[in-house]
């Protein structure tokens, strides 16, 4: 008599994980947003109520995502790449812009941006174009051609948004790397790498800006932002002030809700409570590379590896930045940080990601 198949199941320390930040990301966004809300809005929930609009279709869509094979995704994986690139050209063109920079398209009422669906449309072509490759990843023309394929998507989303063009590129190294069997080679596609970036920041005069504002914030108006941050930070101390009790949140850190909210974590729940936080993405991004390692094929593996290298990119930017560790670059903290359509396809991606642990064997 054969054996009933044993149930397969979703990685559920994954789950949670990212149902606890989701949670978190509410608290924290209500008690940072208030204030801004009230002021802008006449509605201190203002913030929140677009956030678990925007969050409940992705909780929907994550939920569709982890039911559907993820080899199903293979044969939409170039159709997807060439969408975004096609809505990024759009951006350019036809985009809203908000807070001095063209990020959004709009269809009525409803608006979002191109470069959230990107970051997901390359994770899923580049391990399509991988495994398709197969053994010729080690050769280096074939690593260079895999790199240069997305050369396109990232100029155009680099155009508007820096920030997401480097993770876009991050998760192609990440991916390309986990690929290669050389490591050598690596060597010269880094200083392809860094050739590209620099050229690419030569050819704005306000990328350059950002570096000189790094270096010294009170010289500049525009470091106004990152030196009140970093009063929040300095100001929370080991434990906080308390939830709520932020100072720098009422109109000091402009748009706290967005790119800088983790500076109000910091004051509000002090070094501990940041690193709580800080904990909870190094669970996702371990649950991430463990099931990218027994995922039972290589498009399963670079899917999960491709989810774990935009999230601890995401984050290490976000984070880098509020601390001044790096130049302002405009990248909010994964669910977390306000923003529709970047929580939308985040967890959209965790759905992708899930059924990829549903199917190990």
């Amino acid at each position: 008599m054969e054996k009933p198949k044993k149930k397969k199941s979703c990685d559920y320390a994954l789950l949670i994980t990212v149902i606890l930040l989701v949670i978190i990301g509410w608290y924290v966004l209500y008690s940072t947003s208030a204030y801004n809300g009230q002021v802008k809005f006449q509605d201190s929930f203002y913030y929140l109520k677009k956030q678990v609009f925007a969050t409940s279709l992705g909780l929907a869509g994550m939920y569709v995502m982890a039911n559907i094979d993820y080899h199903v995704w293979q044969k939409f994986a170039v159709p997807a790449y060439l969408l975004s690139l096609v809505l990024s050209l759009l951006v350019l063109f036809i985009g809203d812009e908000y807070n001095g920079s063209k990020r959004w398209l709009s269809f009525g009422p409803l608006s979002f941006q191109p470069s959230e669906f990107a970051k997901v449309a390359v994770i899923l072509f580049l391990s399509w174009l991988i495994v398709k490759f197969g053994k010729q990843m080690k050769k280096m023309r074939v690593l260079l051609l895999v790199m240069v394929s997305i050369l396109p998507i990232v100029g155009l989303v680099g155009a508007s948004n820096l920030s997401t063009a480097i993770i876009i590129l991050g998760i192609g190294v990440v991916l390309v790397f986990v690929a290669s069997p050389l490591y050598a080679q690596f060597v010269w596609l880094g200083v392809c790498g860094v050739g590209f970036l620099t050229i690419f920041l030569a050819l704005e005069s306000y990328r350059l800006e950002r570096l000189a504002i790094w270096r010294n914030p009170e010289l500049y108006e525009k470091g106004y932002q990152t030196l009140q941050g970093l009063y929040a930070i300095g100001s929370g101390g080991l434990f906080g002030r308390g939830t709520g009790e932020s100072i720098q949140k009422l109109g000091f850190v402009p748009e706290a809700q967005n790119d800088m909210i983790f500076s109000i974590i910091c004051e509000e729940w002090g070094l501990v409570g940041a690193s709580f936080l800080i904990l909870l993405f190094l669970i996702l991004i371990w649950r991430f590379f463990v099931i990218a390692v027994h995922a039972k094929d290589m498009f399963g593996s670079l899917i999960a590896a491709g989810a774990m290298a935009h999230l601890m990119i995401q984050v290490i930017l976000n984070i880098a930045v509020v601390t001044n560790t790096i130049p302002n670059t405009g990248i909010t903290l994964p669910f977390v940080s306000y923003g529709g359509t970047s929580v939308m396809f985040l967890l959209m991606e965790i759905g992708l990601v899930l059924n990829v642990s549903n199917l190990i064997e």
